[in-house]
């Protein structure tokens, strides 16, 4: 259910307003009706208690290394598809393009601050630190001077790259752990890893990349108090990646439980750990995150209507409502009642239960709090 924000930008505005101001040219018709209308995506999910709920995506890509766009495209694709956060985070080691667009870590960032302050989207300063498989890529926000990473890909420096970001504060996470399972060791907990998270120079880990759920690594971050993370990683247009024709498609992002629409709010967020991966249909993340979550979207009404059965059993009508742009599947498991309810975004469901039932007790099977544990829930009716 996508719905459009009114509300344009006048830096979008003005090209608008230049056809509606432009003189006549005998010979000439122009086709302006055939022009992309220009509205920003309004994602509505309500605060969770003193939060706010945050779209951010920190992990994309630009012609400055291997992506196939140019940096003004990534702020213009975040505004229109209601992201509030975004980091540029091309890969220091690996720069395909070189022999035609100048190596410079810094620039992608440097280059969208104006634009991206005007569009009010918060940039991050970042950077994709990309060793060998394993131990793999990792992101690091909110860096310092970028032109001081290591470029060599050396084995032996695998280590100093990524406390270079550690040095500069960064918040790092670790990147797409189960993106190669054919190499050994890539897609395990393995020393340097563990050695990176006991030295406090990793924050995260990315639970979905893309179009890909790495479900061990959700476990890890929960059972090592890391911050679940989910991304587009996207190299090519959003648009070319994700087909926005059908219903629930959205980008990849983290939502961000953040107490202000800052930066700085964001990292604190980052490294308190309320953020939860959401893909589309699905949500991960930690128990107690994804839980505020759905709590504060969804809400059960009291019975509205009793139906008196010839055999005189009462039949209790409730109302379950989705005050929010997420999708919700729950399976209800006990009690006579409605079995399987599908909240689509910002829509209301009929449940019916007998009037001797007390709750409704159930799992919520388009989150994951586990790789292996949906989000139980219980509805009290008395």
């Amino acid at each position: 259910m996508k719905q459009r924000n009114s509300l344009i930008i006048g830096l979008l505005l003005i090209p608008i307003l230049a056809f509606g101001q432009r003189k006549e040219v005998e010979g000439m018709k122009y086709l302006d009706e055939h022009r992309r209308p220009v509205y920003r995506e309004n994602i509505i999910i309500p605060d969770v208690g003193n939060y706010q709920v945050l779209k951010c995506d920190f992990h994309m890509h630009t012609v400055f290394s291997d992506g196939q766009v140019w940096p003004s495209v990534r702020n213009q694709e975040a505004w229109q598809e209601g992201i509030d956060a975004f980091a540029i985070t091309d890969h220091i080691e690996y720069t395909p393009h070189k022999d035609d667009v100048s190596v410079n870590h810094n620039r992608g960032y440097e280059l969208l601050k104006e634009s991206a302050a005007k569009s009010n989207l918060i940039l991050v300063k970042g950077n994709e630190v990309t060793r060998g498989t394993p131990p793999g890529h990792f992101n690091a926000l909110y860096i310092g001077d970028a032109s001081e990473y290591i470029e060599s890909r050396d084995a032996a420096q695998d280590k100093a790259a990524v406390m270079k970001a550690a040095s500069q504060n960064a918040f790092i996470f670790w990147n797409h752990p189960g993106w190669q399972p054919g190499i050994a060791g890539s897609y395990d907990w393995i020393p340097f890893v563990d050695d990176l998270y006991k030295q406090g120079a990793l924050h995260g880990i990315e639970v979905i990349n893309g179009f890909g759920f790495h479900m061990k690594a959700l476990d890890w971050c929960i059972d090592k108090g890391l911050t679940v993370m989910g991304t587009t990683d996207i190299h090519n247009l959003v648009a070319h990646e994700y087909d926005f024709s059908k219903e629930y498609v959205h980008r990849t992002m983290t939502l961000v439980m953040a107490k202000e629409r800052t930066a700085e709010s964001i990292r604190e967020a980052l490294v308190a750990g309320r953020t939860v991966a959401w893909a589309s249909k699905i949500l991960a993340g930690k128990e107690e995150h994804v839980r505020a979550l759905f709590d504060a979207c969804v809400k059960l009404t009291p019975a509205y209507y009793t139906e008196e059965k010839k055999n005189g059993d009462k039949i209790n009508y409730y109302e379950l409502r989705n005050n929010s742009d997420l999708y919700f599947e729950l399976k209800l498991k006990e009690g006579n009642n409605t079995k399987l309810v599908v909240l689509y975004p910002r829509s209301v469901q009929q449940i019916t239960a007998s009037a001797e039932t007390t709750s409704l007790y159930g799992e919520v099977i388009s989150t994951y709090v586990r790789s292996d544990q949906h989000l139980s829930v219980n509805f009290q009716l008395k």
